[in-house]
């Protein structure tokens, strides 16, 4: 029996500095996205990581969530096509053409054509913001930015758009009840929606299954074999969570007569590793989440409301940032790590890159020698309680460190969170990244290990 629908709504992640990049499946209209973001201390050079997306993947896509000099620089003569960003605080200032041609001077046309700059997005989430300039000043940007690409002839061959969450819904479930937000509807995104259809542009949204499911629907938002989930309205039976949150939108868009666009869906991924509170947080369930999207958007097959069709998607995202402030799963939906081997694969690797690089790997220890892993000097406690949880939560032998175990003494967090983060350490594959914990880890020679307490 179908179920009744869970709420659709994706929690936004916020703060973060983004890229993506498109795969193109030949045969279809759709195109799979992978987010390339930058916050992190331990990646690559553009140049670098532009030649290991040219020469390992099929990606041929990349979208920057700003228009970084250097990357677009390293992109150059790639045919890689790119997507550049005005940042949030900028908006107000793009409202004026002078500042908009000075833009677009500055950021795009000392880059072009050598780099292919396909669109530019203005900010990211500004309805979710709820900051009363930024949001009065978004159409009026946009179309200050449009006549100065006229003005440059480029209005042609680049476009201009902007990605929203799913809070710009006020309701969602079922699909067919989909709606904007009562004020932002007419003041704000039907004027949006205008400026999109006159310029054949997108409209581009964030969606997150993974934020909006429950234990129950876990296997409905990783588009697993389910009992799929039945519209009363439309008499629609749907199969995974994503397409319910496409069809939400559409009918949404419907409602203000703007059935007719194209929908791009922004964001979407799921983290590999999480924390113990969360679930569905490991390899295999990203991999099964990314490669059933992959293969789902490119089939043509389309949603229940919107049938035969093929979406722009973009992956959050190309590698694991370990800067990213929040939970431990912000740090982990990257398909790769940092030295650009996968997390693992759903695909996207070239078959020559496949047999060099390997799925899962296990590389060599980061140094010669036995090493452990410890919390730095100066991490607090929560954080330190965090990584206990997480680590005994995934099912490492915390056996220890319970009353009565051979590490219980000291009784402390600080030497509790010491055996549990180098029993990960140790069960991971010793690699460097595998001692991180949100900055919170250090690596050292010394075997910490004291008494019966063997580390």
């Amino acid at each position: 029996m179908a179920k009744p629908f869970p709420s659709l709504f994706s929690i936004p992640i916020a703060g973060i500095s983004l890229l993506f990049a498109t795969i193109l499946i030949k045969g279809t209209e759709g195109a799979i996205g992978v987010n390339y973001g930058t916050v992190a201390n331990n990646l690559p050079p553009p140049n670098q990581v532009a030649n290991f997306i040219l020469e390992s993947t099929i990606i041929n896509r990349i979208r920057l969530y700003d228009a970084d000099p250097e990357i677009l620089t390293a992109f150059a003569h790639t045919g890689i096509a790119i997507t550049v960003t005005v940042p949030n605080d900028q908006i107000p200032h793009l409202t004026k053409l002078p500042f908009a041609q000075q833009w677009l001077e500055n950021y795009v046309q000392p880059y072009i054509p050598a780099t292919d700059v396909v669109r530019i997005l203005i900010g990211n989430e500004i309805i979710s913001t709820a900051d009363k300039l930024l949001i009065s000043s978004l159409v009026p940007a946009m179309q200050t930015l449009h006549t100065a690409l006229v003005g440059a002839s480029l209005d042609r061959s680049i476009k201009i758009s902007t990605p929203h969450s799913l809070g710009i819904l006020s309701a969602s479930s079922p699909p067919s009840t989909g709606q904007f937000r009562r004020d932002y509807d007419t003041r704000v995104l039907k004027p949006l929606l205008n400026f999109l259809r006159a310029t054949n542009s997108p409209f581009m949204v964030n969606m997150y299954p993974f934020f909006g499911c429950s234990e129950d629907t876990l296997d409905y938002a990783l588009f697993r074999p389910n009992a799929g989930v039945y519209d009363e309205n439309t008499k629609l039976l749907y199969k995974n969570m994503l397409d319910a949150q496409l069809d939400a939108v559409f009918s949404a868009m419907k409602l203000l007569g703007f059935d007719d666009l194209e929908i791009v869906i922004a964001e979407t991924g799921w983290p590999s590793m999480g924390d113990s509170s969360q679930m569905g947080v490991d390899p295999k369930s990203a991999a099964d989440y990314n490669g059933n999207l992959l293969r789902h958007i490119t089939s043509g097959t389309g949603t229940p409301l919107m049938p035969n069709r093929a979406f722009e998607t973009y992956i959050f995202a190309l590698f694991n940032e370990d800067l990213k402030p929040g939970p431990t799963s912000e740090r982990h939906f990257g398909l790769f790590q940092p030295d650009m081997t996968p997390v693992y694969d759903i695909g996207i690797l070239r078959p020559t890159a496949k047999s060099s690089i390997p799925i899962n790997p296990t590389p060599e220890p980061d140094t010669k020698g036995k090493q452990w892993c410890l919390p730095k000097e100066g991490a607090d406690e929560d954080s330190l309680q965090r990584n206990i949880d997480y680590v005994c939560g995934l099912g490492v032998d915390c056996s220890p460190i319970q009353e009565g175990g051979a590490c219980f003494f000291p009784d402390t967090v600080r030497a509790h969170a010491a055996y549990a983060m180098n029993a990960y350490y140790q069960s991971t594959g010793k690699h460097q990244y595998d001692c991180d914990f949100a900055q919170t880890g250090a690596m050292t020679d010394t075997d910490p290990s004291y008494g019966k307490c063997k580390y």
